[in-house]
């Protein structure tokens, strides 16, 4: 099956690598990929490239993707489009009609939109719904990361969740870092191990970066040491805020890395302080590494993944002394990494592959049935 993936770029976020993770098993299985970018950028890209086709629409206006988007699938003629994260989600829809190609479209939504927008104003909420409402009626089958995805896009476009699907992200289980690798992490730390504390994610409002870094501040040890991996325009007030609270000397901000395994597997314990997540890839992610957890409870991924806290310790959203006491308590107490290491296998990509595979071979056998003439 030639499958074609729509995303924006392929910038260092959770949607562009779980779609990354999605193309790497689809081929695995036999299926042709192709990615399609509104621009070719972003720190994903050569990985891409290496392995796929890439095409650029080349829009500098988002009101220019429908004909784009129709042109490219009326030349490439793909038998499913899968499209990702709002409003390509909604753009999708109407390039296919435009087209006159009729693809299998699936579309993912891969947060909470309701919470990403909803400081964005009455007209653009109302935007967001009718939209929503309109495309996802035009789709063969829409996706939400986690349970509390697909019932926030449900709600807002007017729909029963029972029609969508929820498929969780993929996270692949990386080849075992090499010993110069563990050690240039290790040394990175400045310090022994027993509280070393990692965040991994772009410097996003969302992800409250500035709640963890409080809430570490309270953690007593003088040898104990909190660490960013990523990159975001957030950063230049996250060093402000650090030397504020008098914690500089124990912050270390590693940048972006590609596999940043090495550093779950330094690390005593991984911290989401997020206001709000679609899944949560980066606790898998730890679990995975047989690194405990620590997360807030918020809307909608940490929960499920670590099924109401029987995998990690779920705190309340936003509260300094609640992270702190967390990120306490889990790092004084035994772990069953082993067992930490099971509950990330439950998200392998071979799992989602199918998923969405069985999603396409049912919409194309229902085709098939209607249009024997298609087949």
């Amino acid at each position: 099956m030639k499958l074609s993936i729509l995303l924006p770029d392929l910038r260092g976020g959770g949607a562009e690598r779980v779609n990354l993770n999605l193309a790497h098993e689809f081929a695995r299985l036999g299926h042709q990929v192709e990615f399609v970018l509104l621009k070719t950028r972003g720190e994903l890209l050569a990985e891409a490239q290496a392995a796929f086709p890439v095409t650029e629409l080349g829009v500098d206006r988002f009101r220019s993707v429908p004909l784009a988007l129709a042109r490219y699938l009326r030349r490439r003629r793909p038998n499913a489009l899968l499209a990702a994260m709002w409003p390509l989600t909604v753009t999708a829809p109407l390039a296919r009609a435009i087209s006159g190609h009729r693809c299998i479209l699936v579309v993912s939504e891969h947060a909470m939109l309701s919470h990403q927008y909803r400081h964005w104003g009455r007209h653009h909420g109302w935007g967001l719904r009718l939209s929503l409402a309109a495309a996802y009626r035009m789709v063969d089958a829409r996706v939400g990361v986690s349970s509390g995805v697909l019932a926030d896009m449900s709600r807002l476009a007017w729909m029963d969740a029972a029609s969508g699907h929820v498929v969780y992200n993929p996270v692949p289980d990386r080849a075992a870092p090499s010993v110069e690798a563990l050690a240039e992490a290790d040394a990175l730390w400045g310090g022994p191990r027993g509280a070393r504390v990692l965040s991994v994610g772009s410097f996003k409002a969302v992800k409250n970066h500035a709640l963890l870094m409080r809430a570490f501040a309270h953690l007593e040890s003088d040898q104990a040491r909190l660490m960013f991996v990523g990159v975001g325009t957030g950063e230049i007030s996250l060093r402000t805020l650090a030397k504020d609270l008098g914690i500089e000397d124990r912050m270390i901000f590693a940048g972006f890395r590609s596999d940043p395994t090495p550093f779950y597997m330094t690390a005593d314990l991984f911290a989401l302080s997020s206001d709000h997540e679609g899944f949560g890839n980066v606790i898998v992610e730890a679990l995975a590494c047989g690194t405990p957890v620590v997360s807030t409870d918020c809307a909608s991924g940490p929960a499920e993944i670590l099924e109401n806290g029987r995998w990690g310790r779920l705190v309340a959203v936003g509260d300094v002394e609640a992270l702190a006491g967390g990120m306490r308590e889990t790092l004084s107490a035994a772990h069953d990494r082993d067992a930490l290491k099971r509950r990330a296998a439950d998200f392998a990509p071979a799992i989602a592959a199918e998923r969405y595979l069985d999603l396409l071979l049912q919409r194309r056998s229902g085709a098939t049935a209607a249009h024997p003439q298609s087949a």
